[in-house]
This record gives C-alpha cells, structure tokens and sequence, in this order.
C-alpha cells in the first residue's frame, strides 16, 4: 500500500515472523529489524534475489526509514514493535489477536530516498514479477485518494 505522506505498507498472510518465549518467558523476536543480515549484508557474492539485486535483509529497510512499524500476527499471539532509523523505540507490544497470521511492515523511506525514486504502482507490480513464488500480490496506491 502507497500512502499519501510517502510511507509504505508491506503485507503477507504467511505464519508471522518467528515469535517466541526466552528463559524468562519474555516474548522475543527474530531480530529482523534492527540488525544485520549477518548472513548476506556484507558479501559482494551473496546470492542475488529474483529481482537481481543482492540480499541486504529488512534491517536496511528500518535503517534507511525515517520510522518503521513491524506487526507480527501467529497462531500463538500478535505484537507490534515500532523503529526509527533502526533502533527500537518500542517494546515488543502484545495487540489484539484477530484470528489471522502474517507480517506487516509499514514503513517511511527517508526523504532522499523519497526524492530520488518515484514509486509507482506499474513500477512495485514489474518488481514483483520477478518473484514467481508469489501467489498473488495486491497494489493499493492511497496517494491521489
């Protein structure tokens, strides 16, 4: 979803990102936001993504956004964590279960960003093409609404 201010909805109804209890019984998430991707950020030989640009992990995603809302909905609860140039501004935040699963990401890319790449609807569906393993995909562009 493209929205009026510039900020960008990622949606998927998958089973949420990996959630669970640490020796304390403290909810605890897989840190996909606010660190690296240790397994590719750093390699010029990682392996490219279908659209060919390299792997990078949705930390650069929070890392180059102004601020960025990570919600998390699984089978065993749903929380919402929300980051500002990376860094987590929130606790991890239990929300009301609405009986479904998946990860949302909306995010506002910083403003040279926003400056330098017109996104468009056309532009988001060639991307996604290059990802076959995509069921589906929906683009609802907000912005002239």
């Amino acid at each position: 979803m493209l929205h009026s201010d510039g900020s960008v909805t990622i949606a998927d109804d998958g089973p949420g990102t990996d959630t669970r209890l640490d020796e304390h019984g403290q909810v605890v998430k897989k840190p996909v936001m606010a660190t690296k991707d240790l397994r590719f950020f750093d390699h010029s030989d990682a392996p490219p993504l279908p659209d060919a640009h390299p792997r990078r992990g949705m930390s650069v995603v929070a890392a180059l956004s102004t601020w960025l809302v990570h919600t998390n909905r699984r089978r065993n609860g749903s929380w919402t964590q929300r980051y500002e140039h990376g860094i987590p501004t929130t606790d991890l935040e239990p929300i009301t279960n609405d009986g479904t699963t998946g990860t949302t990401v909306h995010f506002l890319p910083d403003e040279p960003l926003r400056a330098a790449h017109d996104l468009t609807a056309d532009g988001l569906a060639r991307l996604a093409a290059a990802w076959p393993q995509l069921f589906s995909f929906e683009i609802d562009d907000r912005r002239t609404a």
